[in-house]
Order: structure tokens, then sequence, then C-alpha cells
């Protein structure tokens, strides 16, 4: 017993893949994004960033993180919602930067896992958290964005 493909069902799968390769698509069109078009959370791609954003911004959130880091990931997704969130958008400032890209600031800041979250207020560090405990990095974001608006 032989199996073929019937000839008007390949004939018919051709046609279409080869329509398909002559429809007009503009390059520029995405079907993905990577990042939101307003960046909320700045990526430091130097130390010189990372120390103007902590004397400009009265209170920040640092995230120190790595690429190869599963949690890492894993809790970028929920950060960029906080910092696009009405409760933190005017008050805290998020930034992030890759300890394999700047190690001497990983080492200056005393980084020893990722992620590691630090709290900046008036350009002193107030508070640190390791690890991606969403409920955690929480409940100092609203104390120390809430301590800012007591003041």
């Amino acid at each position: 017993m032989s199996f073929r493909l019937a000839r008007p069902a390949f004939n018919s799968f051709r046609a279409s893949s080869i329509i398909a390769k002559q429809l007009p698509i503009p390059i520029s069109t995405r079907l993905f994004t990577t990042t939101s078009s307003k960046m909320t959370v700045h990526i430091f791609e130097t130390e010189d960033q990372f120390k103007e954003a902590i004397a400009k911004n009265d209170v920040v959130i640092i995230d120190a993180f790595a690429t190869w880091c599963g949690p890492c990931k894993a809790i970028a997704p929920q950060i960029a919602k906080w910092a696009e969130s009405e409760d933190f958008k005017d008050k805290v400032y998020f930034g992030k930067f890759d300890v394999d890209h700047l190690p001497e600031l990983a080492q200056e800041l005393g980084i020893r896992a990722m992620p590691t979250f630090l709290f900046f207020k008036n350009g002193e560090k107030v508070d640190e958290f390791l690890g991606a405990n969403p409920p955690q990095i929480l409940n100092l974001l609203k104390k120390h964005s809430s301590e800012e608006s007591a003041e």
C-alpha cells in the first residue's frame, strides 16, 4: 500500500505560500514589543547614569539583575507594571542595571544575589531586598513612597 499526497491539496498549499510571500508587509511592522513605548523602568548603561538618577530623584528603586537569572526575568514584568501604576508613577523612580555589564557598580553596592532591590531616598540607601518576592517588594515600595508623600 502506498501513500500519495493528493495533488490538489499540495498545489493549494504551494499557491497560498507563494501569495503569502508576495503580500506587502511594511518592515517596521512588529507583532510584539519588548518594552512599552513610554519606558518607565530606566536601564543604566553606565555608573554615571546610576549616580545621576540617585542624585536627581527623591525616591529610587534599583533592580540589580543578570540576563541569565530566572527569578530576575520572572519579576521584571511586575516591576514594569508597578512603574506604570498610578500609585508609584510620579513618586518613585524605577531603574535597573545588569550586574555583569557593570560589575564595579555591583561590587560597590554590595550585590551578592540576583535580583537585589535597593531603595534610595534623597541620595541615601535606606533599604535592600534580595529575591523575587512580589509581596515583599510591593510592601517596601508602599512604605518608601508613602513616607515621601507624608514628609
